[in-house]
C-alpha cells in the first residue's frame, strides 16, 4: 500500500533517477571516445572541471524535465481504480487511471520528454562507440586492440543493459503490442535495477588492487 502523494513522489523519483543515468552512461561515452578518438587531447578536454560541469549538468538537466511531468500529471483527474499493476509507481500505470480531456495532451508530453533524455542521449552513445570501434579495428597492434576493447566493453555492456529493454518497453507501449504481466514487469525490473547493481561488480573487477586481493585468497 502506497499513498496517493507518495506514490506521485516515488513516479517523480523513478523517472528523474532513470534520466539522471542515461545522460550519465553520455558522460562515460563522452570520456571513452575523447581517450580512445583523440588521446593526446585527452588532458586538455577532460579536466576535473569539465566532468564536474557534465556530471552537475546530468543531474540538472532532467529536473525541470521531470517536474513538467509531475505537475501535469497531478493536474488530471484519477477516475478509476485506485490499483496499479505494477511493482511501483511509474507514468504510464497512474495515467491509466486517469480520465478527463487533458489525458491525450498530458500523454504526448510526457513520451516526448521520455524520449528526449533516452534517445538524445543514446544518439551520442551510439555514434561515440561507432567511432572508437572505427579506431580499434585501424589499430595494427593486435594487443592494443585487445586492451582498448577491453576498456570499453563493460560500459557498452551497462548501456545495453540500461537502453535495449527500456527501449523495448516504451515502443512496445506506443505500438499497442501487449505481452504478460510478468513479462512486463521482469522488463522494467531488468532496467531499473540491473545496471545499478552491476556496475559496482563490473568496476570492481577491473580495479586492479581488488584483482589482486581476490587471487590472493
Amino acid at each position: 500500500m502506497i499513498s496517493f502523494s507518495g506514490c506521485f513522489t516515488q513516479m517523480f523519483f523513478v523517472h528523474y533517477l532513470g534520466s539522471v543515468m542515461s545522460f550519465m552512461l553520455l558522460v562515460m561515452a563522452l570520456d571513452r571516445f575523447v581517450a580512445i578518438c583523440i588521446p593526446l587531447r585527452y588532458p586538455v578536454l577532460i579536466t576535473n572541471n569539465i566532468i564536474f560541469t557534465l556530471c552537475g549538468s546530468a543531474w540538472f538537466l532532467p529536473l525541470p524535465l521531470m517536474m513538467i511531468i509531475l505537475f501535469q500529471a497531478l493536474s488530471l483527474s484519477y477516475c478509476r481504480s485506485n490499483i496499479i499493476l505494477q511493482c511501483y509507481c511509474d507514468h504510464i500505470s497512474l495515467l491509466s487511471q486517469a480520465c478527463g480531456n487533458d489525458l491525450k495532451t498530458v500523454q504526448v508530453i510526457a513520451l516526448c520528454i521520455a524520449m528526449f533524455c533516452l534517445l538524445v542521449p543514446l544518439a551520442f552513445i551510439l555514434i561515440s562507440y561507432v567511432s572508437i570501434i572505427i579506431v580499434i579495428l585501424k589499430m595494427s597492434n593486435s594487443a592494443g586492440r585487445i586492451r582498448t576493447l577491453a576498456t570499453c566493453t563493460p560500459q557498452i555492456f551497462i548501456t545495453c543493459l540500461f537502453y535495449l529493454p527500456r527501449c523495448f518497453v516504451y515502443v512496445a507501449n506506443t505500438v499497442g503490442f501487449s505481452f504478460s504481466l510478468d513479462v512486463r514487469i521482469l522488463l522494467i525490473l531488468l532496467y531499473s535495477l540491473l545496471p545499478a547493481a552491476v556496475n559496482p561488480i563490473i568496476y570492481c573487477f577491473k580495479t586492479q588492487d581488488i584483482k589482486h586481493t581476490l587471487m590472493k585468497k
